[in-house]
């Protein structure tokens, strides 16, 4: 039993899986591209056939045009010479008979013939037409593909890329960056108060030096030393 529910699903799946390769666009296209190239094949087949069948029909009234007037010239040359009086004329009246009924014969056929000649000759004309707009509906379809496949891949590009966009959202990618940076923001700031700090407690240190500095009154005790080393004091001067 669960070996057939099995190949059930199996069968159901491989369904599902034509049912969408059948409604890919790209490849219906292909398929029907193909599809009238092979309509196209073999309407050029049996125009081939026909046109075949019009050239043999036309070669026959040719033919039988030129026999009905082969046989009206064997006519009026076995009268003209019964007239002549060199051939007998009950005879000549019975051949000229039988070639003027050859004549009709061949008339006949020949007539039979042009009409053949004339129906294949349109039924090529049609095929023509036929072949024509296959061939016209072909190159039409074929740019169609060229500019379907171009919005296929702009649409899976797009497609991807929101997709890809949709994720970062979900899995709050975006979120987190943003907080980042925040947070980079505020220890820029951090680092800019402290810096400020930095440069006040500096400012008073600077102060307090200068108002501290004895450096010029031991210069003066120095300089009255060495005088009165030298034997250089008040007196002596």
């Amino acid at each position: 039993m669960n070996i057939f529910k099995r190949l059930f699903k199996i069968g159901q799946a491989e369904a599902n899986a034509s049912i969408d390769n059948m409604e890919d666009p790209i490849k219906m296209t292909e398929q029907g591209i193909r599809d009238m190239k092979e309509d196209l094949a073999k309407s050029v087949e049996a125009m081939a056939q026909v046109k075949a069948m019009a050239i043999r029909a036309k070669n026959e009234r040719d033919e039988h045009d030129a026999k009905a007037k082969d046989y009206e010239s064997k006519a009026i040359a076995i009268l003209k010479k019964a007239h002549a009086g060199s051939m007998d004329a009950a005879e000549a009246d019975r051949l000229a008979k039988e070639a003027l009924a050859k004549k009709e014969e061949a008339q006949s056929h020949a007539t039979r013939a042009g009409e053949d000649t004339s129906k294949f000759e349109g039924n090529v004309a049609q095929l023509q037409g036929t072949i024509q707009t296959i061939k016209d509906n072909i190159s039409n379809w074929e740019n169609e593909l060229k500019t379907l496949k171009a919005r296929v891949k702009v649409s899976d590009a797009t497609k991807n890329v929101n997709k890809q966009m949709a994720a970062l959202d979900n899995t709050g990618t975006v979120s987190m960056l943003e907080r980042m940076k925040e947070k980079v923001a505020q220890e820029e700031a951090l680092a800019e108060a402290y810096g400020d700090i930095a440069d006040t407690n500096k400012n008073i240190d600077d102060e307090i030096n200068a108002a501290a500095d004895t450096s010029e009154e031991k210069v003066d005790d120095e300089l009255a030393k060495l005088k009165e080393q030298l034997g250089l004091g008040k007196d002596n001067a």
